[in-house]
């Protein structure tokens, strides 16, 4: 599970994701519901990005007994939530740049880089898909790609770590009793996917096959939301229950 964009790419995405994120949930106010996540308000929302960014900070320091839940409730207690976010971020961002390449720390998806990239990826797209749940609280409703402003090659590398890292690893993946091939393509950057689908482990290939049973194309940016169960903005082809399969298997959750 490579990436093709450099630290700093990263880095950028995330910084950029937590000022979106908080641009959009003071628009929608702490008490409004987020569309996208229906269990959380605004201010759930902002508490648990602020507590990932601590506790993805803490595995790069190699502390491994950060308290989330912890954490996580100082968020919901702040009086001043959006500073409080501001300075976890900040001091995240930090740590990635203090950070050896070579550092040692736990990582959790399949194949993941090195410690450092790995967790500048990871909250660099963590951060941009709660960003886009702030977005759809301010909409009152799940958004499109035209409503965000996602950089198409960087709305692909986080398609490829979800269909390479994330859904290959054994946890709330895809089954199927009758094997097929479901094809990613993203039609603006060129990027495709093919996700083998049977009734053991989920294997995806970064190519495109010849004849897929099913397929999925959109702008990288369209894929990305879809993918993430944040939109519905894509072009199915092939088997219609695939795209329901996805919704109800594919749940990515904090724990």
């Amino acid at each position: 599970m490579g990436t093709w964009l450099a630290l700093d790419t990263h880095v950028d995405g995330l910084v950029r994701a937590g000022g979106m994120l908080c641009e959009a949930a003071e628009k929608a106010g702490l008490d409004s519901n987020v569309p996208t996540c229906p269990a959380w308000d605004v201010r759930k929302l902002v508490a648990h990005q602020g507590m990932v960014h601590r506790w993805a900070a803490a595995n790069l320091r190699g502390e491994k007994d950060h308290d989330t839940s912890a954490t996580h409730a100082d968020g919901l207690a702040s009086a001043d939530i959006f500073g409080w976010f501001a300075a976890g971020l900040d001091a995240l961002v930090d740590t990635i740049r203090a950070t050896p390449d070579d550092a040692k720390a736990m990582v959790f998806l399949r194949d993941a880089p090195p410690p450092r990239g790995f967790w500048a990826r990871r909250q660099a797209h963590e951060t941009t898909i709660h960003a886009v749940d702030a977005v759809s609280a301010a909409l009152g409703r799940w958004p499109i790609a035209a409503d965000v402003s996602i950089d198409p090659v960087f709305a692909a590398d986080g398609i490829d770590e979800l269909v390479t890292g994330f859904i290959t690893r054994g946890q709330g993946k895809i089954h199927a009793d009758r094997p097929y091939a479901l094809l990613v393509r993203a039609v603006d950057t060129g990027h495709a996917w093919t996700v083998h689908v049977s009734d053991g482990p989920i294997v995806t290939t970064p190519e495109e096959t010849a004849k897929p049973d099913a397929a999925f194309t959109g702008t990288a940016a369209q894929l990305y939301l879809s993918l993430w169960n944040r939109s519905d903005d894509l072009t199915i082809t092939g088997d219609p229950t695939v795209i329901t399969n996805w919704r109800s298997q594919i749940r990515i959750r904090w724990s």
